[in-house]
């Protein structure tokens, strides 16, 4: 398989009609429709379906659609990354992120990157657990943030941080009336879960707490899968959640009350992923700066950071 039968395949793909196509790739329909035959008998497998009226992809070819721009945007990354090393730096960072990693510890974290290295590049991609384990595998992030420690696929799971588990509930819930809530008194409630796929992790972590104290598994009144809308239908007193201690110090909605979830495994854990082998030096440097966070107070680098004026001229 080469490159000319990926880009004459997606020109097809994407028109479903080779005459169009080939006029989009400035070649004549003859040759196109010979590269395509190249490409099923390299593939071991038919692509479109032609008739004298139309033209539509296989299963097979589907499959292919969705996979084929994976392969040009390794290109270009191994591109930028190419340019990157002959300029003499390393200068970009793909991290994706998952479970909706969104804390005062991840601020922290770039702020402090901001300051210390403000060329290096950072791209940002929110995803699927199995994006970002994809992902990873394929090359397409350096690293990645989510709340589950359980992998394979050539990549290792590094803590990153830990924080208390928090009840959060409406203003005028009866739970508030206790300093410390059990967890089978909130089981008593109905209990908001993250998405199937979204939250993967963060249900990982909340379905073993659970399970250790013999409490079995919580049938959600509703998978959210964004923080904003779990905090709504907390608000609205719709159910209950179990949230980090940092995500309720963040939340402004006046309508939501918090206590602590009773035992000192009701933590809740947000993992560092990374491909098992030596990292590059930018994200040796940003692995640096995350052992260096104080563990329990990130007002003091948030208030390090340097101001917006200068965030935005570099």
């Amino acid at each position: 398989m080469e490159l000319r039968h990926l880009r004459c395949f997606l020109a097809v793909a994407n028109e479903l009609h080779f005459a169009r196509a080939a006029e989009k790739l400035h070649i004549d329909q003859s040759p196109l429709s010979r590269t395509i035959k190249e490409l099923e008998e390299d593939v071991g497998a038919q692509l479109f379906i032609r008739t004298t009226r139309s033209t539509r992809l296989t299963p097979a070819g589907a499959s292919l659609l969705q996979q084929a721009p994976r392969v040009f945007l390794l290109l270009e990354q191994a591109r930028d990354g190419i340019r990157a090393a002959a300029a003499g730096c390393d200068g970009r960072l793909r991290i994706a992120l998952s479970d909706g990693i969104s804390t005062p510890r991840l601020a922290s974290l770039i702020a402090l990157t901001r300051k210390e290295e403000p060329d290096l590049e950072i791209n940002f991609e929110e995803v699927s657990l199995a994006h970002q384990i994809k992902g990873l595998s394929d090359d397409l992030y350096e690293c990645g943030f989510c709340q589950s420690s359980d992998h394979n696929y050539g990549l290792r799971a590094e803590l990153a941080w830990s924080e208390p588990l928090h009840v959060a509930m409406p203003v005028d819930h009866p739970l508030l009336a206790y300093d410390v809530i059990r967890a089978e008194d909130v089981l008593k409630h109905p209990l908001l879960l993250g998405h199937a796929e979204r939250g993967a992790g963060y249900n990982a972590q909340i379905e073993k707490l659970l399970l250790q104290n013999s409490l079995g598994l919580p049938i959600p009144a509703q998978r959210v899968a964004s923080f904003s809308l779990m905090m709504s239908l907390v608000s609205a007193g719709y159910a209950l959640a179990l949230i980090g201690e940092s995500q309720i110090r963040t939340s402004r909605d006046t309508l939501i009350r918090s206590r602590p979830l009773a035992g000192q495994q009701s933590q809740l854990s947000t993992y560092l992923l990374l491909r098992d082998r030596p990292a590059a030096p930018a994200l040796n440097r940003l692995l640096d700066r995350l052992r260096r966070l104080d563990t329990q107070n990130d007002e003091a680098h948030s208030k390090s950071r340097p101001p917006y004026a200068v965030l935005r001229a570099s």
